[in-house]
C-alpha cells in the first residue's frame, strides 16, 4: 500500500517556479512511493498551516512545505502541537530560505524534491513561543522587525537585496529596549538593542550568526546586544559576518533550552520572519521534534548532536 503525500505549496512564491514545475514534482513523489497530493495556499492567513492539520487527521506520512520561511513556519504550525506528525519535506522557493538552507536543501525544485524521495531524514528541534512554533529564529527589537517590513513585492523582485536595502533605512532609527531575559543559566536585565534565539546556524541569510548551533540539541542559541551607538552597532553587525562577534563584551551568547522574555515597554516578536506576537513571550526548545527530510551526507557532523544514521526511509 502506498504511503501518502500532500504537498502544501506557496503558488506565487519564487515567481511562481513551482507552478511550472509541480507536475514533476508530484511525479517523483509517486515513483518514489508515495500517492500524492497537492494544495495551493490562498493569501488567507493560516491557510498553509490549516491544510497542515488536516493532513496531520488523515494521517498523510508526508507533507511537503513549498515556499518560503513563512509557509515552511505555518505548516509547521498545523503539526507541531499534534501527537501524530508526519514527516516533513521542503522545496525552498522563498527569499532567504534559512531553514532550508542549514538542511542543504537546493533552491532548484527538481533536486529539492529528489532529496525527498532519497528517504533520508533527521529529527530537528523546534521552537516554541507560547503557543506558536517555529522553526529557525526568534527575536525581538527594532531590527528584527525589518523582515515583516519589506513589502512582498518588493522581496520578490529584489530578493535578499531587499532587506539589506530596508535595514540600511532602518538603521538611523535604532533605539534600545529595556529588557529581561530570562535564561538557564542566568537573567540579563537591562537596555538591548535586541536579542535573537537561533535554531539553526543560518540566521537572515547568514550563516556565522550562530555558529556553533547544532539542529538537534536541544538548545537555542541566545544572542543579546546589550545598547551601543549607531558607530557600534555598525562594527558589530560587521563582525557577526565572521562570526567574530560572540566574543565581544557588548554581546551576550548563551545556549539554553528555555528563555523569558519580558519588557517595559512594547516589544514585538519576530518568529521565522513573521510577526509573532509581543512580550511577554516564552520560549522553549523541543528536542528532536519533528523529522525533516534533508540531504544528511552534506550535513556537517558539527552540525549535529546525535549521530545521523544515513539509511533511507521510504
Amino acid at each position: 500500500m502506498n504511503k501518502q503525500a500532500r504537498v502544501i505549496y506557496n503558488p506565487t512564491s519564487g515567481r511562481e517556479i513551482i507552478k511550472r514545475n509541480l507536475a514533476d514534482v508530484l511525479n517523483i513523489l509517486e515513483n518514489a512511493g508515495y500517492t500524492a497530493s497537492a494544495h495551493a495556499t490562498t493569501p488567507e492567513a493560516g491557510d498553509a498551516k490549516r491544510e497542515a492539520e488536516l493532513a496531520v487527521s488523515e494521517h498523510y506520512d508526508l507533507v511537503v512545505a513549498a515556499g518560503g520561511d513563512g509557509t515552511i513556519n505555518e505548516v509547521i504550525n498545523g503539526i507541531a502541537g499534534k501527537d501524530y506528525r508526519p514527516k516533513v519535506g521542503i522545496i525552498p522557493t522563498g527569499t532567504t530560505n534559512d531553514f532550508a538552507r542549514a538542511l542543504h536543501i537546493p533552491r532548484d525544485v527538481i533536486k529539492a524534491t529528489k532529496i525527498i524521495a532519497s528517504g533520508k531524514s533527521v529529527a530537528m528541534d523546534i521552537g516554541k513561543a507560547n503557543d506558536t512554533y517555529f522553526i529557525n529564529i526568534g527575536g525581538g527589537g527594532r531590527i528584527t522587525e525589518l523582515t515583516y517590513d519589506v513589502p512582498s513585492k518588493l522581496k520578490t523582485m529584489l530578493g535578499q537585496l531587499a532587506y539589506y536595502l530596508k535595514g540600511i533605512e532602518m538603521l538611523p532609527s535604532l533605539k534600545a529596549t529595556r529588557v529581561k531575559v530570562e535564561y538557564d543559566d542566568g537573567i540579563f536585565e537591562g537596555e538591548a538593542m535586541f536579542f535573537l534565539l537561533g535554531l539553526t546556524n543560518s540566521i537572515g541569510g547568514f550563516e556565522k550568526i550562530a555558529p556553533d548551533a547544532k539542529l538537534d540539541d536541544g538548545k537555542f542559541s541566545l544572542i543579546i546586544v546589550k545598547k551601543v551607538g549607531l558607530p557600534e552597532f555598525i562594527r558589530l553587525v560587521t563582525l557577526a559576518l565572521r562570526g567574530d562577534h560572540i566574543k565581544e563584551p557588548n554581546v551576550i551568547y548563551v545556549k539554553s533550552q528555555k528563555v523569558m522574555v519580558t519588557s517595559a515597554e512594547k516589544m514585538l516578536i519576530n518568529l521565522d520572519g513573521e510577526l509573532g506576537g509581543e512580550t511577554p513571550m516564552s520560549f522553549t526548545n523541543l528536542n528532536r521534534h519533528i523529522e525533516f527530510f534533508a540531504d544528511i551526507s552534506s550535513i556537517p557532523a558539527s552540525d549535529l548532536a546525535v549521530i545521523k544514521e544515513d539509511t533511507a526511509t521510504v
